[in-house]
């Protein structure tokens, strides 16, 4: 736990921030000269297939932040502390994120390949579900009249909805897919070439720093908006000012013409 608060703290920094966004922008611009200049297209699908070294690392990049919320949920429903609670919220919309971007390259993938945008494959179909999940996490947010049960809400949604996620993994073994069977994740060795393995998990990589860099930079904006609420809250409220009656009123405008 300390060395957790240690690494969040130091994450928040400048220029830890600004290290991780130089990090990503190095890691991607390398990614990009790997994957359309450097490895060959492939020997079926040609250049359209260089989507992959972006497509699956996103894919990936979402099941990784949902299983953060997985953990930091069940962490929350565990010790009741709100830190677990935000790390939680700030991974889900990163999940949504990648888990967006992920669909959007596969309809750009799929339209050379299968010739449509979209079809109801088990995988795109198990996808979207994760993607209305989580977005449903988010949505539950905003419902929540209390922080706590706000929190608690959350975390069973983000234990639960994470169930679909090995779901997603699978529906390529346990139906019948377009899509290929694991690659790299799978039993045993991989079956890529090494140049497109290693530009693979080099993409990997990449992207898991650009997580670590929207992670830390969301904390930080989440830390700020919990200041200035608790800044808004803590102000005292002007004192009302005493209504004045007629009688007085009418007394004071005598005195006036009096006068």
């Amino acid at each position: 736990m300390k060395l957790l608060n240690t690494l969040l703290i130091k994450a928040g920094s400048d220029g830890a921030q600004r290290l991780l966004g130089w990090a990503t922008l190095v890691g991607l611009f390398t990614t990009g000269v790997l994957g359309l200049l450097v490895v060959p297209p492939d020997a079926a699908q040609g250049d359209v297939q260089r989507l992959m070294y972006v497509h699956v690392p996103a894919a990936w990049l979402a099941f990784t932040s949902f299983g953060v919320v997985f953990v930091t949920s069940i962490a929350y429903l565990r010790t009741g502390r709100i830190r677990w609670d935000r790390i939680a919220v700030a991974s889900a919309e990163i999940g949504v994120l990648f888990c967006v971007l992920t669909l959007f390259l596969g309809a750009l993938w799929g339209r050379p390949v299968w010739g449509t945008w979209w079809t109801w494959d088990p995988r795109l179909t198990t996808t979207v579900v994760l993607l209305l999940i989580y977005v449903g996490y988010l949505s539950l947010r905003r419902i929540a009249d209390s922080p706590s049960r706000r929190a608690h809400w959350s975390a069973v949604v983000g234990v639960v909805g994470f169930v679909d996620v090995p779901i997603v993994h699978m529906s390529v073994v346990w139906w019948r897919s377009l899509h290929q069977e694991a690659t790299v994740v799978r039993p045993g060795a991989p079956t890529m070439e090494s140049g497109m393995l290693f530009t693979l998990l080099f993409a990997f990589l990449a992207f898991s720093v650009a997580y670590g860099y929207l992670m830390a930079v969301r904390l930080r904006v989440g830390r700020l908006e919990d200041h200035a609420a608790t800044s808004v809250m803590s102000q005292a409220s002007p004192r009302p000012r005493r209504p004045v009656s007629v009688r007085t009123a009418a007394a004071a405008d005598g005195g006036e013409n009096r006068g």
